[in-house]
């Protein structure tokens, strides 16, 4: 299953919809004449801007059906694209505009069809005055399309995280093991991606275990520092990452190789533990070097020391179990 945004179609400029209409609608002029040829043409441009903005709405997800993650992160990629401004409550109403000009334009067309009985000439007029509110309407909505196309630019951009798959969220301070892990227990070739408002790649692996897929996640940028140093855009992605989240893995590095002091890493992941609402493992890395800190699990990744050890704790941690059909 791919992401919810993946397949959003292109969305049209309010000039390309008017445009549109208003060419077929000049062909379909031709094949009639009098009367007949002015309520065709009518009919064809306001069924064009119709559909046109009602396919922009409908192929759109429901963002109320979402997963929250996928809400919270495309909420904070929108924010992050507007300079503060807007979010995923902004594009739902960009959307409910444009549904509106949609509407508008089926209006237009069945006010101004039933007065055109009296003669070409008076036809002609009235579907001129029609098709000049039309493109009102359209221009209207103008800004919203644009909005939304944005969006849409944005969101397809995500990257292919699923969240109805088990999901281990592998979190500590750079250079602490975090990629070797992954690495280690994940197919060989791990899916690299970008948070559309970061440069930070996310590594994501995959792996199954008594026929359940597994995906292991690294989101280098987010839980690799305290929350102070986080951005209100880069917080927003943290709540995003606590809706997917089975199980966390915090790792450390007690030897101090990875740059940061013991301490400050203890105290990354209390706060993780305080965030998180799932069970958080502390994993002490580089055990070969030393094993001087209380942890959950010790390991060396480089020794391939207590590896699978550290990946069967995690699996058991998430507690993940399918549903199986059963008879009453």
């Amino acid at each position: 299953m791919s992401h919810p945004f993946e397949d959003l179609p292109t969305t049209p400029t309010s000039e390309e919809v008017i445009d549109k209409a208003f060419s077929r609608a000049a062909r379909a002029g031709k094949a009639k004449s009098g009367i007949e040829g002015q309520q065709s043409m009518l009919q064809t441009a306001s069924n064009i801007v119709s559909d046109n903005l009602q396919n922009v709405v409908t192929s759109w997800p429901d963002i109320e059906t979402l997963d929250p993650f996928y809400v919270e992160l495309a909420d904070a990629i929108i924010v992050s694209r507007t300079d503060g401004e807007g979010g995923i409550d902004a594009i739902k109403q960009h959307l409910s505009e444009v549904q509106w000009a949609s509407r508008k334009a089926k209006d237009i067309h069945r006010e101004y069809q039933g007065r055109m009985t009296s003669d070409a000439d008076t036809a002609r007029k009235l579907r001129k005055q029609a098709f000049a509110r039309i493109a009102d309407v359209v221009e209207e909505v103008s800004d919203d399309l644009a909005a939304i196309s944005e969006a849409r630019d944005t969101l397809k951009t995500l990257p292919d995280i699923r969240p109805d798959e088990p999901t281990i969220v592998v979190a500590g301070y750079p250079n602490v093991g975090k990629s070797s892990f992954v690495n280690h227990v994940t197919n060989a070739r791990n899916e690299t991606a970008s948070y559309p408002f970061t440069t930070t790649q996310i590594r994501v692996g995959h792996l199954e275990r008594d026929r359940i897929r597994y995906q292991l996640v690294d989101t280098p940028g987010l839980l690799d520092r305290p929350e102070a140093e986080r951005n209100d855009i880069e917080s927003q992605a943290v709540s995003a990452v606590e809706h997917l989240a089975d199980a966390v893995l915090v790792f450390l590095d007690p030897s101090g190789n990875c740059g940061y002091p013991l301490d400050v890493q203890l105290e990354l992941r209390d706060a993780i533990e305080a965030r998180f609402d799932v069970p958080v493992l502390t994993i002490a890395n580089k055990s070969d070097l030393t094993t001087d800190v209380e942890a959950d699990h010790y390991m060396s990744v480089t020794e391939a020391d207590n590896v699978d050890g550290v990946l069967a704790a995690a699996i058991e941690a998430v507690g993940y179990e399918i549903e199986l059909p059963f008879d009453e």
